[in-house]
């Protein structure tokens, strides 16, 4: 009887002991990736592995990944992921690649695949529900407890969201110095959060992107230019986007000078800041709103 007490203390003490290893609902125990060699081909992917507390794990980047700001300079950038090159991904020696379906051509991803080395494709969708969805799937892929603090963040931010009884209307433009100009249609990220930020898209009746044209500038007559700030450097300011655009001088916007420009990586990636960079340019737009 004696042997037998002695036995189930002991089996007690193993259980409770493993018990108290187990991870918490709303903890994050990052100790099984201490082998890993992750590369990340999105920009929002990497995001949230840096929001999720495993970044020192991440060995190679596409060129989308730009936060936080100093991984350009200490991760390795392995360029556009249409133009990838996959003896330099291999040369990294990754033990997890991780990427999204739209942006992986079918040849890249079979590529990837030969590899051998655990992988993972994701569906992103630019919304806020797609942002939650993104990050839960990627903790779960990385074994990593549900980041409630990420999620509930998203919210804490969007509840600070002002409306508009006008709307003002925003004409996005994509920028690579004045030769290249872009505007955003229906159903872009860019689109989308504008309409988070409350605000309007000023051009309807296309999708995606086409280039920017003097009667479709004047079409829109937008209220506020939205631009990415590099985008904006990339014409020479304000003053720049101004004197290179024909017809934006006849707009709203050009006129008043209403140009707006963001973080490219905030506004467009639909990351785990979806909810600030709608917050930051609802506020922004305040301004011009009627």
């Amino acid at each position: 009887m004696k042997n037998t007490r002695l036995f189930l203390y002991a089996l007690m003490g193993i259980l409770l002991f493993g018990s108290c290893k187990k991870t918490t609902k709303d903890s994050i125990d990052n100790s099984v990736l201490t082998k890993e060699r992750i590369v990340s081909l999105n920009g929002a992917l990497t995001e949230i592995l840096f929001a999720l507390d495993v970044g020192e794990y991440v060995v190679g980047r596409d060129v989308t990944s730009t936060y936080p700001k100093w991984i350009k300079d200490s991760i390795k950038d392995l360029g556009h992921v249409r133009s990838l090159n996959i003896e330099s991904l291999a040369a990294l020696k990754p033990t997890v690649i991780l990427g999204t379906n739209s942006e992986l051509n079918s040849d890249m991803k079979q590529a990837i695949q030969n590899l051998g080395i655990r992988h993972k494709f994701f569906e992103q969708d630019f919304s806020v529900d797609g942002t939650k969805s993104l990050i839960s799937e990627l903790a779960h892929f990385m074994d990593i407890a549900e980041p409630r603090v990420l999620l509930n963040k998203i919210d804490s931010d969007l509840e600070k969201i002002h409306s508009f009884q006008h709307p003002p209307k925003v004409l996005f433009i994509y920028a690579r110095g004045a030769g290249t100009m872009m505007v955003a249609g229906e159903g872009t990220p860019m689109e989308r959060i504008i309409e988070l930020a409350k605000g309007q898209n000023a051009v309807q009746g296309f999708k995606d992107f086409k280039p920017l044209t003097e009667e479709a500038l004047l079409g829109s007559n937008p209220d506020v230019i939205l631009l990415f700030e590099t985008g904006l450097q990339s014409v020479g300011g304000v003053d720049g986007l101004i004197k290179t655009t024909p017809g934006i001088l006849q707009t709203k916007a050009g006129k008043n000078k209403t140009v707006i420009a963001m973080d490219g990586a905030l506004l467009a990636d639909f990351g785990p800041r979806v909810g600030e960079a709608a917050s930051i340019l609802n506020k922004l737009l305040q301004e011009y709103a009627e």
